[in-house]
Formats: C-alpha cells, sequence, structure tokens
C-alpha cells in the first residue's frame, strides 16, 4: 500500500521542471501510440514543438500523428533520444526502457506524462473533468459547449470526439479542457481553474492500495482547484467526501444545485430539463441513450454555466453532441443483427451501458453481452463485484484478461467473472470464452435478427465488430435503435 494518495510521488518521484512549453521544444513520446500519449503528442505538435515517438507496433493511429507532423519510430531504440530535449513517458512504460536509460545518461530530462500535461495547463485557464466513469464523455461535452459559446478551446481527451475528429487540439485562445486522469496520480499535477467531479468508485487499487486513499487523492484534487468544482451528488462517496467544501453540486437529488429534471426516455437519447436554483433554466435533447449519460451532460453544463456560457447555448450545443469514439458505437448491422462497440470496463460502466438497452424506446429482442476483462490485479481484486452488471442482458459471454501490461496471477482468469455472475444469477446463461477465434466463430453462429450484440471492455475487444461482420460476410452499416 503507498503511503501516499498520490502514486507518483512514490512510483515516479515528482522532479522540478526546468522547462516549460513556452518557447520551441523536441520532445519525443515513448509509448506514443496509447490514446493518452497521442493525443498530447497531437497536441504539442500544433503548438509548434519538434515532436517524436516511439511504439512497439505499427497501428492506424500512428498515420493520424504523422499527418499532424509527428515523427513515428516502430520499436524503442537508444538513437532515438539524441536529438530530444525533453523524453516523456506514461506510467504503462517500464522505468528501465533503453530510451529512457539513454536520456538519463545524456542529461536529458525524463518527465512523465502529467508533468507535460501539467506545462500546457499553466499556458492556460484550465479546466478539469475527473472522476471514476464519465470522463471522456463529460470532458467532450464540455469542450463542445465552450466552443459553442466562442471561447475556442484547445483540448487533451482520453477518446476522439466525433464532432471534431480528434480527441486533442491546441489553441492560443486561453481556454483548455483536459481529461484529468487519477488512474497514475496524473489529476494532482494539473493546475485548474474549474473542474467536474463526475463521481468516485473504486478502482486502480493497484496504485493506491486502498479505496480511503483514492478518495483522499480526489480530495486534494478538489481543494487545489483555483476556481468553480462541480460535483455529482448522485454518487453518494462523492457526497459525503465533499463535506463542508464550498462546491457546486450536480445530479437528480432535490437539494442538487444543478438538477436533472423530467427525464424522459427517447428513440435514440433522452430530453430532460436543467432546474438550477428551483428554476428551470434549459431543456435538453441529448443524443445519447442512458441515465448515466443525462448526468455527464449535466455536470459538464454546470460548470459550463459556471463559466458564463449561456444555459441555452450550451443546451443546444448537447442536442447536436455527435458521441464519443467505443462510447455506444455503433459499428454496423449484419444479417439484422446490430454491431455496438463500448468502452465500459468497470461494473457500474457495464450496468449503466446495458441499462441503457432496455429503455422504454429500445426494440432489440435479445442483448448479448461481451466482455473482456481487463487487468489481472484489477480482476483478482474486484471481480466479485460484476456479479450483477449484467442483470439486463439476455446473453452473457466472457473472454479472458486482456493485461494492459499487468503481470499473469495464478488463478486469475475471467472464469472468475462469469463464476461471480453465476453465483449471483444461476438462471443466467453465461459462456466462458477465452479465445478469440472460438468467440468470433460462437458469435457468429448465436447472433440472428433483433440481436444487439455489445461488446465492452477497454482491450482488443474494440475490433470485435469488424471480426464479426467479417465473419458473417456482410459490411452492412446499421444505426442505433
Amino acid at each position: 500500500m503507498l503511503s501516499s494518495p498520490d502514486p507518483l510521488a512514490e512510483v515516479f518521484p515528482r522532479q522540478a521542471v526546468a522547462w516549460e512549453l513556452d518557447q520551441p521544444r523536441r520532445v519525443h513520446l515513448v509509448g506514443v501510440g496509447g490514446p493518452g500519449m497521442s493525443a498530447i503528442a497531437i497536441a504539442l505538435a500544433e503548438m509548434g514543438h519538434t515532436v517524436s515517438g516511439s511504439d512497439i507496433r505499427e497501428r492506424q493511429l500512428l498515420d493520424r500523428l504523422r499527418a499532424s507532423g509527428v515523427t513515428v519510430h516502430i520499436g524503442h531504440d537508444r538513437r532515438h533520444v539524441h536529438d530530444a530535449d525533453v523524453v516523456t513517458y506514461s506510467t504503462a512504460i517500464p522505468a528501465d526502457i533503453n530510451e529512457l536509460d539513454e536520456a538519463r545518461k545524456r542529461g536529458i530530462p525524463t518527465v512523465h506524462r502529467s508533468e507535460v500535461l501539467g506545462a500546457m495547463c499553466r499556458r492556460t485557464n484550465a479546466y478539469g473533468v475527473a472522476g471514476t466513469h464519465g470522463k471522456t464523455t463529460s470532458s467532450s461535452m464540455l469542450m463542445l459547449m465552450l466552443a459553442a459559446a466562442g471561447r475556442e478551446p484547445g483540448f487533451v481527451i482520453g477518446g476522439d470526439v466525433a464532432d471534431v475528429g480528434t480527441g486533442a487540439r491546441w489553441s492560443d485562445s486561453g481556454t483548455f479542457v483536459v481529461e484529468a486522469d487519477e488512474s497514475d496520480g496524473t489529476h494532482l499535477r494539473l493546475p485548474l481553474a474549474g473542474t467536474v467531479l463526475t463521481n468516485v468508485d473504486v478502482d486502480h487499487l493497484d496504485n493506491y492500495g486502498t479505496f480511503d486513499a483514492v478518495i483522499e487523492g480526489f480530495e486534494r484534487y478538489v481543494d487545489a482547484v483555483e476556481g468553480p468544482v462541480v460535483v455529482g451528488v448522485d454518487c453518494d462517496v462523492a457526497r459525503r467526501m465533499i463535506g463542508g467544501r464550498n462546491v457546486v453540486t450536480f445530479g437528480t437529488a432535490e437539494d442538487a444545485t444543478y438538477r436533472a429534471a423530467h427525464i424522459e426516455p427517447q428513440r435514440n437519447g433522452n430530453r430532460f430539463s436543467v432546474v438550477h436554483d428551483g428554476k428551470t433554466i434549459a431543456d435538453v435533447d441529448l443524443p445519447m441513450r442512458g441515465r448515466h449519460n443525462v448526468l455527464n451532460a449535466l455536470g459538464a453544463l454546470a460548470l459550463a454555466v459556471e463559466l458564463g456560457v449561456e444555459p441555452s447555448v450550451a443546451a443546444e450545443a448537447l442536442g447536436t453532441f455527435g458521441g464519443v469514439a467505443r462510447r455506444f458505437d455503433v459499428r454496423g448491422v449484419t444479417d439484422g443483427a446490430t454491431l455496438v462497440d463500448d468502452y465500459a470496463h468497470l461494473p457500474a460502466e457495464i450496468e449503466a451501458a446495458l441499462a441503457s438497452t432496455r429503455e422504454s424506446t429500445s426494440d432489440w429482442s435479445r442483448v448479448v453481452a461481451v466482455f473482456q476483462p481487463n487487468r489481472f490485479n484489477r480482476m483478482s481484486e474486484i471481480s466479485d463485484q460484476y456479479a450483477s452488471s449484467f442483470r439486463d442482458a439476455d446473453l452473457i459471454v466472457i473472454t479472458d484478461i486482456y493485461s494492459s501490461g499487468t503481470q499473469p496471477i495464478p488463478g486469475v482468469t475471467g472464469k472468475l467473472v462469469v463464476n461471480a455472475i453465476l453465483e449471483a444469477q444461476p438462471q443466467s446463461r453465461v459462456v466462458w470464452m477465452p479465445k478469440r477465434e472460438s468467440l468470433v466463430k460462437f458469435l457468429a453462429s448465436e447472433l440472428r435478427p433483433g440481436d444487439l450484440c455489445l461488446s465492452m471492455g477497454c482491450g482488443d475487444i474494440a475490433t470485435l465488430p469488424d471480426e464479426l461482420l467479417m465473419a458473417r460476410g456482410s459490411r452492412e452499416q446499421g444505426t442505433a435503435q
């Protein structure tokens, strides 16, 4: 267990950053193909810096980086850092990797990605979105509302925003939106002028040791923000956490500063009213399913209004929100079965995604849930918490664990999730399918017209819809029901 709620303080000791981003630099990113690092690379290039990066394998995302002016190397080589002014890395990168070792030998500063994001924030009025669930969607919504108000924000977000086709952009406007990731303490490195805290749930215990340490980390985060702090109080933990702090609240609770009222599920979204201090200030037609997305939109709108955006402008921006990659992302239809991809990987996220498929406007005949567990340490700690997450699925298929760089643990497999579900719901039809080839073959024969196949996880499960389309010989594109 860590003695500090800031994992970086011990795992990656903070160093005095002798450089800033106020003049052109040559920056090299180790592991540039990751979603967070690639977004940073794009923003740095747009700032005018000379950016290079390395990754272990070729992937489509790297072509976008090259188009943005980033020099990309496949494989890690000591020569890649020879011309760099600074080398940056994420927590996923081993500390002894050759490029970092070479940089240290040459006296080139090596800094964690959080320090680079912090340097970006110091150049601007930066607004963060933190919390266990909903960060990417909420930060995307906030960015679009600020853009609709003419603020021309820059942003670094952990997923591609459909409306702009990227998860990163730099702007000299002085307004910047950043997804404040708590997984490795990055959120504690960001100087912010305002924030949304969506919720607080159990995760990343491998870094924090205990849930109390996770909570303390979020407490330190909100206490450091120099501006409006907007907190979701439908989350009991977040409500207790804020205590006597001077914060703005949002949720469906009667005592919330900004309250979602009259929530009406629509065929492809939700309609609701925003009540502020007892008065309706906006009506929102949100083109996104699920009550969780109502809360994501409400929190982002609350901060936007606190920052001076007119409620009507914010509501109109939400009404045209095109979503974020891998968030209930309809990928196609094959022989009448709809294939949807979602990033949900924690118990509450899976439960929310599946609940959205059962809203009164849905007319899928059957929901097939496919889940790829992620990280061996996570599954060893919380596999039992998935027991009730799949109640809205007719058929549940569990794959083996996607490691995300974690080391195997004896006895820890996706079967732990299967066992947890069957213990809580013995009547459920649950299929254990550890091999990908068998998974594709099973689903290709199992899916039938009217089915929704919702594949979930934060690993390579993202390509499953494409594999199913190929296996069934159909590229027919469909729309959400």
